[in-house]
C-alpha cells in the first residue's frame, strides 16, 4: 500500500482541506467585494463632489470673464470718440454689472476646487475693491463735468485694471481646469486599480478553484482506489469464503455417506441375518424387523442429507440430472409446487460451475419457500452454445416488501456469479413476483 492509500486508509477526510479551500475562496470574495465597493464609492464621491463642483465652477468663472468682458466693452464704447452719450449714460450698465459680478464671484468661492493661498484671494479681492473705486471716481468726474479727465482715467487705470482682472480670472479658470483634469486622471486611476484588483480576484479565485478541484480529483481517486482494493479484497474473501464452505460441506457430505451410510448399511445387514437366525413368530424378530426399517429409513435421510450438503450426483450424473433430482425433492422439502422447462442442446457442464449454478437455484428456491408466500414457482434452464442461462420465477410478494439491507442469499448468489464470470439479475415480473435470471458463459462444446 503506497502513501496515498495509507492517508485514505488512516482514515483522513478531505472535508477539512476542502473547506479552508472553501473558506479562502469565500474569504477572497468579500475582501474584493469590499474593496471595490469601497473604491467605487470612493470613485461616486469624486466625481458627483469634485467633477460636479468643478464643472460649476468653471461656469462661474466663466462669467465672471464674461462681466470682465462686457466691461471692457464697454470702456471702449465710453472712449469712442464718435458715441453721442455722455459716460454716466453707462452708470447703470456698470452697477448691473457690478452685481452680476458680485454674485459670481460668491458662488465660485463656494464651489471652488482648487485651493487658493489667503494672498491670491486677498489680491482678488482687493484688485476688484480698488476697480470699482476708480470707476466711482470716473463717474464722479464724469457727473461734474470732467469727460476728458474721466476718459483719461479709463484710458490709462481702469484698462488695465479690467485687463489685469480677466489675467488673474483665466489664471483660475486655468486652475480649475487643471483640477478637473487631475480629478479626471484620480479617476481613471481609481478605474484601472479596480481593474487590476478585479482581474487578480479572478485570476486567484481561479487559481483556488483550480487547486481545490484538482485536490478533490485527486482524493477521489484515491478513495475510490481504496474502495476498489477493499472490494477485490472483499471479493477475494467471499470467494474463499464460498470454496472453504463447499470444501467443508463435500467433506461432510463424503463422511456422512462413506462412514454413517457404510455403518448404517452394516447395521441393516447385520439385523437382517439375525432375523432369518430367529424363529418365524417369535417377538424379537418382529422387534429386529422394526429397528432394521428404522435403520434404513435413517440411512435414506443421511443420503438425502448427504445430497443436499454436497450433491456427490453432480459428479456421478452430471449437470441437468442434479438439477431435476433436486426439483424433484423441492416440492417435498420446500412445500412449493415447481414447474421446469429446459431447452437447449444438451452439453457437458463443468462441475465447478455446475455447483455455483445448483446453489443459486437452491438460494432461489428457499427465498421463495420463506419469504415470497407463493406456493408456484417457475425454473427455466436454457443452454446455449456459448452460455447457461437460468431463471427462477415466483409471483409472490417480492424483494422490495422487505426493508433494510439484502440478506446474505442474496450476496452469496452475486458473489457465485461473478465467481464462474457470469452475472445476475433480479427482477420484477408483470405479474408480481421476483425473477432471478443467471446467465454463465461456458467454454465451446466438445460434441
Amino acid at each position: 500500500m503506497d502513501g496515498e492509500d495509507r492517508r485514505v486508509a488512516d482514515g483522513r477526510s478531505p472535508t477539512t482541506a476542502l473547506l479552508l479551500g472553501l473558506i479562502i475562496t469565500l474569504a477572497a470574495v468579500v475582501a474584493d467585494s469590499w474593496y471595490v465597493t469601497r473604491q467605487i464609492a470612493g470613485l461616486r464621491v469624486l466625481q458627483t463632489d469634485l467633477v460636479d463642483r468643478s464643472r460649476r465652477n468653471s461656469l462661474q468663472l466663466l462669467r465672471v470673464q464674461n462681466d470682465l468682458n462686457q466691461l471692457g466693452l464697454a470702456m471702449r464704447d465710453m472712449l469712442d470718440g464718435d458715441e453721442p452719450y455722455p459716460l454716466t449714460a453707462w452708470s447703470a450698465q456698470f452697477q448691473r454689472i457690478r452685481t452680476d459680478l458680485a454674485a459670481a464671484l460668491r458662488s465660485e468661492q463656494e464651489v471652488a476646487v482648487s485651493r487658493r493661498t489667503p494672498e491670491q484671494q486677498t489680491y482678488l479681492e482687493q484688485s476688484l475693491a480698488q476697480f470699482w473705486d476708480a470707476i466711482d471716481r470716473m463717474f464722479a468726474l464724469a457727473a461734474g463735468g470732467q469727460e476728458a479727465e474721466a476718459r483719461a482715467q479709463i484710458r490709462l487705470s481702469l484698462q488695465a485694471r479690467q485687463a489685469a482682472l480677466g489675467t488673474s480670472v483665466a489664471r483660475l479658470l486655468r486652475e480649475n481646469n487643471e483640477s478637473e483634469e487631475s480629478a479626471a486622471a484620480r479617476v481613471q486611476d481609481i478605474y484601472s486599480r479596480v481593474q487590476r484588483q478585479v482581474y487578480v480576484f479572478l485570476a486567484a479565485s481561479f487559481i483556488a478553484i483550480v487547486l481545490t478541484s484538482l485536490y478533490l480529483i485527486r482524493s477521489n481517486r484515491q478513495l475510490f482506489a481504496r474502495l476498489a482494493s477493499l472490494s477485490n479484497q472483499r471479493r477475494e474473501l467471499a470467494q474463499q469464503m464460498i470454496a472453504t464452505r463447499e470444501s467443508t460441506l463435500r467433506e461432510i457430505s463424503r463422511e456422512l455417506h462413506d462412514e454413517f451410510g457404510q455403518i448404517l448399511t452394516a447395521m441393516g445387514s447385520m439385523l437382517s441375518r439375525a432375523g432369518r437366525h430367529t424363529p418365524d413368530g417369535s417377538p424379537l424378530r418382529a422387534e429386529l424387523r422394526e429397528i432394521g426399517e428404522i435403520a434404513q429409513t435413517t440411512l435414506d435421510n443421511v443420503r438425502g442429507l448427504s445430497q443436499s450438503l454436497h450433491p456427490s450426483i453432480l459428479e456421478e450424473a452430471g449437470f441437468e440430472q442434479t438439477i431435476e433430482w433436486y426439483l424433484s425433492t423441492v416440492e417435498r422439502q420446500l412445500d412449493v409446487a415447481v414447474s421446469y422447462e429446459r431447452s437447449g442442446t444438451p452439453r457437458p457442464v463443468d462441475s465447478a460451475i455446475g455447483i455455483h449454478v445448483y446453489r443459486v437455484l437452491q438460494e432461489a428456491l428457499s427465498n421463495i419457500a420463506r419469504h415470497s408466500g407463493s406456493k408456484q414457482a417457475w425454473v427455466r434452464l436454457r443452454l446455449q452454445p456459448d452460455a447457461l442461462e437460468l431463471e427462477v420465477e415466483d409471483h409472490g410478494r417480492g424483494l422490495g416488501h422487505k426493508s433494510g439491507h439484502p440478506g446474505l442469499g442474496l450476496v452469496a448468489m452475486r458473489e457465485r456469479a461473478e465467481l464462474v464470470g457470469g452475472s445476475i439479475e433480479f427482477g420484477r415480473p408483470r405479474e408480481g413476483g421476483t425473477i432471478v435470471r443467471l446467465r454463465v458463459p461456458l467454454g465451446p462444446s466438445a460434441l
